[in-house]
């Protein structure tokens, strides 16, 4: 049964008036889910209609040697040399790269995030970029998180405005959104106290839009963070967006609700999230982060299943093929290594929404016609005596 505290709340995003901190608080602690997820459906539709995004895009992790040792990081190795530590050459990346690509589904853009590793130079990012925009031109270079360009800054003594410009004059293009975790400092400082704090990531997301970048923004979910703290970080993010808005240059393009995952950490006493976690935190990111255009339910982070469901509760857009990603699956193994476009394309249409493959900037590459689930595949069949046997599945429009 919905609170009184809903349908107040309720009439204000009905009227486009901004909801406040308290407004976001009685969202988390709303006992009817539904009527939450109704109401996150309302403005994802307002917004994008029937439409429901993904683009084909692969990972590439260089290195996990990293001087920061998060509580929730299954990924990272603290020195060179530790068992499980891996730092590629340039060439070496490269080839990683390409046997993970699908030339039948080649991607619209590389995803690069490493560790912090303290005995690169920093001519070795540089070098990266231009291999990468040399060797896959068509594919857009969203690479660093804004935690690994504080570490460039720091480590080898620039200013952040500086780390930036040397790597878009190499080929940078976009900022992922990671390493945001969670703002709160009491909460920062028992999960990850080695690394940039969240004035530092907000400082590097300024300047990156200030220098025209497009970036994303994370949140992570599920620990030990309170709802107040999700709250106080969806209300800063939703401030500095105020601020690039303004400004007119770059800004973020979507947010990436992450749920944490326990397996092989330094938390894996906690349980992880639930279903309803998962599309509650969904649902009010939709209603709160108002001035952002995209949020993506990351299949990944939730499992296909429950991003589908996202798909009604705010979200519309549920990320990409995302091939060869090592940094979550490390925490989460039962996530497929990838999915095909054809799967995502199913995966949508199952939800009830259009299927539209987007590059990394949200410009449409395809968009794919609506399928009845009862016709979205014919099956080419045979009988072998009194049993049937299934010979082949189809889509009714070939490959798509």
């Amino acid at each position: 049964m919905r609170s009184a505290r809903f349908s107040e709340i309720e009439a204000k995003v009905r009227a486009d008036a901004r909801l406040d901190e308290r407004d976001a608080l009685a969202l988390f602690e709303e006992p009817d889910l539904l009527a939450l997820g109704a109401l996150a459906n309302e403005v994802r539709e307002r917004l994008h209609g029937d439409r429901a995004y993904f683009n084909r895009n692969v990972r590439l992790e260089v290195t996990n040697v990293c001087v920061a040792s998060c509580n929730f990081c299954s990924f990272a190795r603290l020195e060179d040399g530790a068992p499980g530590s891996v730092t590629l050459t340039v060439p070496q990346a490269i080839e990683a790269l390409r046997r993970k690509i699908d030339p039948a589904e080649p991607p619209t853009e590389v995803h690069v995030v490493n560790g912090l590793h303290p005995g690169l130079p920093f001519s070795y990012y540089e070098e990266l970029l231009r291999a990468l925009r040399a060797e896959f031109p068509y594919a857009h270079r969203k690479c660093f998180t804004a935690v690994e360009i504080h570490f460039f800054a720091r480590h080898y003594g620039m200013s952040h405005r500086e780390v930036l410009e040397r790597l878009i004059a190499a080929g940078l293009e976009s900022l992922p959104g990671g390493g945001a975790e969670v703002f709160a400092p009491e909460v920062r400082q028992r999960i990850a106290h080695d690394k940039a704090t969240a004035d530092e990531w907000l400082a590097v997301h300024r300047e990156a839009h200030a220098l025209g970048m497009m970036t994303n923004a994370t949140l992570l979910y599920g620990h030990i963070e309170t709802f107040a703290h999700r709250v106080d970080h969806l209300l800063r993010l939703r401030a500095l967006q105020d601020e690039a808005i303004a400004a007119g240059r770059g800004r973020f393009q979507a947010f990436i609700p992450l749920a944490f995952h326990p397996d092989g950490n330094g938390m894996q006493a906690l349980p992880g999230t639930t279903g309803v976690d998962d599309l509650r935190t969904l649902a009010v990111s939709r209603l709160v982060l108002d001035n952002f255009d995209h949020l993506k339910a990351y299949w990944v982070s939730s499992t296909p299943k429950v991003a589908q469901i996202g798909l009604s509760f705010g979200a519309d857009d549920v990320d990409g093929t995302i091939v060869g990603e090592t940094i979550y699956t490390a925490a989460n193994k039962k996530a497929p290594d990838g999915l095909t476009v054809d799967e995502l394309v199913r995966l949508v249409r199952e939800a009830g929404r259009v299927p539209v493959e987007r590059d990394t900037l949200y410009r449409v590459v395809r968009e794919h016609p609506r399928a009845a689930l009862e016709g979205q595949f014919k099956v080419r069949e045979r009988r072998q005596g009194k049993h049937l046997a299934v010979v082949d599945v189809v889509h009714p429009e070939g490959s798509s």
